[in-house]
């Protein structure tokens, strides 16, 4: 029985009781059922007496009472106790507890896939980082827990759509394509270019692909230089994004909305709900009325439109593809765009507390025999996504960027994340794994195996380490659940290092799963065998929903 269906059984209590006219309360949506700290307290706990008891005009220890006695009668029930104020501890009999392993080998990957987010459509915007460089650390971070998030937020049921916003039109892109004409031309970087052998890889390309670019005037140089260093630059963020295991469902293109007329359209919108208005030639959003430090100019007095009106038309776009929530995941120097955002939803008519989510991922720094590494040889000034990959490779850099909250700064330790010990984190997660691949590998050796469903016997799983197991791995759907809910990957990452890995070594340190010497294969080797494909398969399930290979060597 999982904790889910353990709270659908105290729900049917606690109707089956307003039904008798024992209580006289709304039976509520949903029911918190925990696993308690304390093991003396029983396998599980719920306040759900606590919460009814205002409504119900008892105190909680009287609901308890009454709800005791109905869960009791439960099958697989096999002791309720009240504790404190009203909390009712509940103990599973050992066949109940134990028939979760089966359940988990029987769902395989489906494990842990959850309808918390039922049919909510979302899109989930991130990294988008300008298109003139490759991608930097703090994109490689959203890299990670944007795709991530992604994978969570589909287990728990939602319809998501992964985007990149590609800025593709403005100042940043003239800069760009001026530092490819002079790479190439042997001229000096203009001011505030971008220098870096990434200019003069590209500069190269285009001038090898392009006959005779250098003899065209000075503005079609430029112009061709912008078109075709954007198509290689936008090519190589993609090989990046690919190999790094990130996938986008969209790549939006920002000269799209001025060149589709949808920047004038959505100005003409916004207008039509009453926040624009006109002064000192130029046209404003009075984003103020919703929380913003100023209002915000969207066509400036000599006719040019701002950035800010294509986020405007960005968002309204999201929306008119059918997004219900627009997640925006943005760098740590952009805590002034969380506020305007959040105007120009507010200024469409839509509920900005529902409607639009903005993120901020704070900074990643990189540490190597003690020492912050700044330089990346290929781009210069900057440490990049494949430098990343280089020094430490996809499956450890997923996982490390993933496994912290992004509110806070993190630092990838390049001698540690390399490293073959317990301290490196995504070392002790995947050799966890292969431990359990290599319990099945010895039964196969000794000519043993699990054998069918109809030979589990799920009550031989009794003992405190194996009950600590079950009740570790019925805790993952609930954890996926909550980390789609809040937007947190960190919570799958901390549930299988703190939580389910040291579970499994206690169980493999204190049970034995195979017979020794000339002993037979008993029914409790077979339970066990079960136990532990069961835990395999959520080590693997919660890797998979990190982008993070589950090896079964190393």
């Amino acid at each position: 029985m999982t904790p889910a269906e353990l709270s659908q059984a105290v729900q049917v209590a606690v109707r089956a009781a307003v039904e008798a006219g024992e209580l006289s309360v709304d039976v509520p949506e949903q029911v918190t059922v925990e696993r308690p700290k304390n093991r003396d307290h029983g396998d599980y706990a719920t306040n759900v007496a606590l919460q009814l008891a205002k409504a119900a005009g008892r105190p909680p220890r009287a609901v308890a009472e009454l709800l005791a006695g109905r869960l009791q009668a439960l099958a697989g029930v096999a002791k309720v106790d009240i504790a404190g104020p009203g909390f009712l501890n509940i103990t599973l009999d050992a066949a109940t507890q134990g028939e979760l392993a089966r359940s988990i080998v029987e769902a395989g990957p489906a494990y842990g896939r959850n309808a918390a987010l039922a049919g909510l459509r979302i899109n989930l915007e991130f990294v988008s980082a300008n298109p003139t460089g490759p991608i930097h650390i703090g994109g490689v971070r959203w890299a990670a827990v944007g795709d991530s998030l992604a994978r969570i937020l589909k287990a728990s049921g939602a319809d998501v759509a992964t985007e990149y916003y590609l800025n593709d039109a403005g100042v940043q892109i003239s800069k760009f394509a001026g530092s490819l004409k002079a790479a190439a031309n042997n001229q000096p970087v203009p001011a505030d270019g971008y220098v870096g052998e990434y200019i003069v890889e590209i500069a190269k390309a285009i001038t090898g692909a392009v006959p005779g670019i250098l003899e065209l005037p000075e503005a079609e140089q430029l112009q061709a230089f912008r078109s075709h260093g954007l198509k290689l630059m936008v090519a190589e963020i993609q090989r990046s994004m690919d190999e790094f295991g990130t996938h986008f469902d969209t790549w939006f293109s920002e000269q799209s909305l001025h060149d589709s007329g949808a920047v004038t359209e959505a100005i003409a919108r916004l207008r039509e709900q009453g926040h624009v208005f006109d002064e000192d030639g130029a046209i404003w959003l009075r984003t103020t009325d919703f929380g913003d430090d100023k209002d915000r100019v969207l066509v400036k007095a000599d006719g040019e439109t701002t950035y800010f009106a294509a986020d405007a038309a960005y968002y309204l776009s999201k929306r008119d593809r059918g997004s219900e929530v627009s997640v925006y995941m943005l760098g740590a120097d952009h805590h002034g765009y969380v506020n305007r955002l959040k105007a120009i939803a507010a200024c469409a008519g839509d509920d900005m507390d529902r409607n639009i989510e903005v993120r901020i991922g704070q900074f990643v720094k990189m540490l190597r025999d003690g020492e912050e590494v700044r330089m990346s040889k290929r781009a210069g000034n900057i440490i990049t996504i494949d430098d990343v990959v280089d020094w430490i490779g996809v499956d450890a850099a997923r996982y490390t960027l993933a496994r912290s909250s992004t509110d806070s700064t993190i630092t990838l330790d390049i001698n540690l994340l390399t490293s073959q010990s317990n301290e490196n984190p995504v070392h002790y997660i995947q050799y966890a794994h292969t431990r359990m691949c290599g319990v099945a590998r010895k039964a196969a050796e000794l000519g043993v195996d699990k054998g069918t469903a109809a030979d589990f016997r799920p009550e031989l799983l009794a003992t405190p380490w194996e009950s600590d197991m079950l009740g570790v791995l019925g805790q993952f759907p609930g954890i996926v659940a909550k980390a789609g809910e809040l937007r947190e990957p960190h919570r799958v990452a901390r549930y299988l290092e703190e939580e389910l890995a040291p579970t499994y070594h206690r169980l493999y340190d204190n049970c034995m799963f195979l017979p020794k010497g000339d002993e037979e294969m008993t029914d409790l080797h077979r339970a066990r065998l079960w136990l532990v494909e069961a835990a395999q398969t959520v080590v693997a399930n919660g890797l998979t929903l990190l982008g993070v290979s589950a090896p079964e060597r190393m």
